[in-house]
């Protein structure tokens, strides 16, 4: 094969060490880097010292960002690789010879690039992921703080359906501060769930130990904690998010996707979509779709893999929120009619990926999002549907006669 790129470097990063061959007219060169700042600019140096023009790693846990935030805006283009596209002859691996595989890949052009967003999309990627990751740490508590009330013998999950509002942790507190009384207790409930005073004493009616209330109020302390840092999250994300203002609106109004659920996929998938050239290229992307396994004419089945997991749960919470909506839509119709015929796991996925190109049209030509209705399916396959119906009829034993009604 003819050489396309007569100047590139393939890198092997490692968590201490990058070995770099750089591959030019003059020849071919190997040498081992550390993954200190120092160390990554004299790489940097190298690299602009021979004139190179691309350079390609692999995409290894987070030790490829140190490396890929020097050699941004340098003049060279970074391609990141999935390390399953570039698999070597097993047997045959050391560092050295990845470093000079990628370097001859990428010479003759047969390496294809991940999306690596720009700085800033980054950081705002990075903040809306944090946020995340602390509110499953809330969800998680909270868990632990209902496993910690059933070993007290106290069942407020039962009559509240909400143990962490404001009733509950008016509850909550007393107990934790060694309120014994359960009408006491239960006398700080407030609004609707007044009207449960008598199921709530029976509810509080437990044994609290010592133990158990230094416990609550040191997870008390801990859920507060990480509500204030969400907060301060969500005033900074809210901030940096404030160009794409009207693209959030129009994803808010997607049956299923909230403000938060928007931010996610906005940072994940990015506002440009003309770098997919068509949807299913944005689904297979977003391994929101099964792949293909076929041999000897026999199609295997298949799971839709691993993929971004952070856009992957997001959609998939969406998903399982529209699906159980009171409000009908066309997604709660296509949700309970895969749901009987294939199981409500698979349903949710099937969701997940009509709302993926409900987003892909949204984000690409701009336009408001529209629902089809509840009704879709129906008027789809009506014509099928009297068939079936009168045939059904037919077989009862009844003659039936069809005609439209006026308007």
């Amino acid at each position: 094969m003819r050489p396309i790129y007569e100047r590139c470097c393939g890198l092997d990063v490692h968590k201490r060490t990058v070995v770099a061959c750089r591959i030019t007219p003059e020849g071919t060169q190997t040498r081992t880097f550390g993954t200190m700042t120092d160390e990554l600019v004299r790489l940097r140096d190298w690299l602009l010292a021979a004139g190179v023009s691309h350079v390609a790693m692999e995409s290894s846990g987070v030790y490829w960002k140190p490396v890929y935030n020097l050699l941004e805006d340098q003049g060279m283009e970074l391609l990141v690789v999935n390390a399953r596209h570039v698999k070597a002859v097993p047997g045959r691996k050391t560092d050295v010879k990845d470093a000079e595989w990628l370097a001859e890949l990428l010479q003759h052009g047969l390496l294809k690039a991940s999306f690596i967003p720009d700085r800033e999309s980054r950081e705002r990627r990075e903040l809306v992921r944090y946020r995340r990751s602390l509110v499953e740490q809330r969800a998680h508590l909270i868990q632990r703080m209902q496993k910690l009330l059933e070993g007290a013998n106290i069942k407020l999950g039962d009559v509240a359906s909400d143990v962490m509002g404001v009733s509950g942790r008016a509850m909550l507190q007393a107990l934790a501060e060694g309120v014994d009384d359960p009408a006491a207790v239960a006398g700080l409930a407030k609004n609707a769930l007044r009207h449960k005073i008598p199921e709530l004493e029976r509810a509080l009616t437990g044994t609290v130990r010592q133990h158990q209330r230094f416990l609550l109020r040191s997870q008390f302390h801990l859920l507060e904690s990480l509500e204030t840092e969400i907060a301060a999250l969500d005033e900074e994300v809210a901030q940096r998010m404030r160009p794409f203002q009207v693209a959030l609106e129009r994803l808010d109004e997607i049956p299923g996707m909230g403000l938060r659920a928007a931010q996610q996929v906005l940072v994940e998938t990015g506002p440009d979509m003309s770098r997919f050239p068509t949807v299913a290229h944005f689904v297979s992307w977003a391994r929101m779709c099964p792949g293909n396994n076929e041999s000897a004419g026999k199609r295997r089945n298949t799971s839709i893999g691993g993929g971004n997991r952070w856009l992957r749960t997001s959609l998939l919470e969406a998903a399982w929120s529209v699906s159980h909506s009171r409000k009908p839509s066309f997604f709660t119709a296509r949700y309970r009619r895969l749901a009987a015929r294939r199981g409500k796991k698979r349903a949710a996925v099937a969701i997940a990926h009509s709302l993926l190109i409900a987003i892909y049209h949204v984000l690409k030509d701009g336009v408001v999002f529209q629902d089809l209705g509840p009704a879709h399916f129906e008027q789809r396959n009506r014509d099928a549907i009297v068939r079936r119906s009168l045939r059904r009829l037919e077989g009862l034993g009844y003659k039936v006669t069809v005609e439209p009604m006026t308007a």
